[in-house]
């Protein structure tokens, strides 16, 4: 008998992860010798894919059940049609899970997810608990986003006449694209709002060769942060850096609108 335990670290005496996606290791231990295997979900990272790559290591590992604090859907499908018990709402430390478990405490407690006669997974109510906690975080953590976008547009109708900007984009591509970059160069914040400046830019009839230079300097070149970047990289490769990614971003404006013109026709 052996079972996965997940953990944000490799060590008996780790808290159980909160989710079987989002935690680094999965402790697997044999019940019978109680040998224990520390195995790396490297798709913990943040970019996607931890619950599917814990899969595999659990199939892998061929553990006969899994502990963690929640499971997603698509998971719990996946390791139960491979005949893996899995038993969420497991919480302390990965030690106390395991004595918990051996004891049969857990079973007996915590909802367990097992094939139905269907062959289809059910979702317990701290799987639905977990989806509902985690997608209102999320909402959470976009709304200062949301608020500074909308903040961005009054500020930037109220202060960016039309006639300044007449004066400074003046119809030549080669001017407006350099004002363009030196503007997205100066500019800092989430780059979701080069996006918005850019819309609106575009809505005042200023060309689109300054506003992707625009958009790709801002995320490339970083004035406001020179200094700490300075500090953390050293001031040659700093300014090199930001000096190329000035470069690029008009170069790159110029090749981007011309392709789009190429295929507009």
């Amino acid at each position: 008998m052996r079972i996965a335990i997940s953990s944000d670290k490799p060590d008996l005496k780790a808290r159980v992860g909160s989710g079987l996606g989002t935690s680094k290791y999965l402790m697997v231990i044999d019940l019978r010798t109680m040998a224990v295997e520390a195995v790396a979900n490297s798709g913990a990272s943040g970019h996607g894919g931890g619950g599917i790559q814990a899969v595999v290591l659990a199939i892998t590992k061929k553990v006969n059940a899994v502990l963690t604090g929640y499971c997603s859907p698509t998971a719990e499908k996946y390791l139960t049609a491979n005949g893996i018990e899995i038993l969420t709402g497991v919480k302390g430390t990965v030690a106390e899970a395991l004595r918990h478990y051996k004891k049969g405490d857990l079973q007996k407690h915590i909802d367990v997810v097992r094939k139905s006669e269907s062959g289809g997974p059910r979702i317990d109510r701290m799987s639905l608990f977990q989806a509902l906690k985690t997608s209102f975080n999320q909402l959470i953590t976009l709304l200062p986003v949301m608020a500074g976008i909308v903040l961005l547009i009054g500020l930037f109708n109220a202060f960016a006449s039309k006639k300044l900007l007449t004066y400074l984009f003046s119809g030549n591509d080669i001017l407006d694209t350099l004002w363009g970059a030196c503007f997205g160069s100066i500019f800092a914040g989430n780059p979701i709002n080069s996006y918005i400046i850019g819309g609106e830019l575009l809505e005042y009839g200023v060309g689109l060769y300054a506003v992707t230079a625009l958009i790709i300097a801002w995320v490339t070149v970083g004035l406001v942060q020179l200094p700490a970047e300075i500090s953390a990289l050293g001031i040659r490769f700093a300014l090199v850096r930001n000096a190329i990614s000035f470069a690029l971003s008009i170069a790159i404006a110029f090749a981007t609108v011309g392709l789009l013109n190429f295929i507009t026709g």
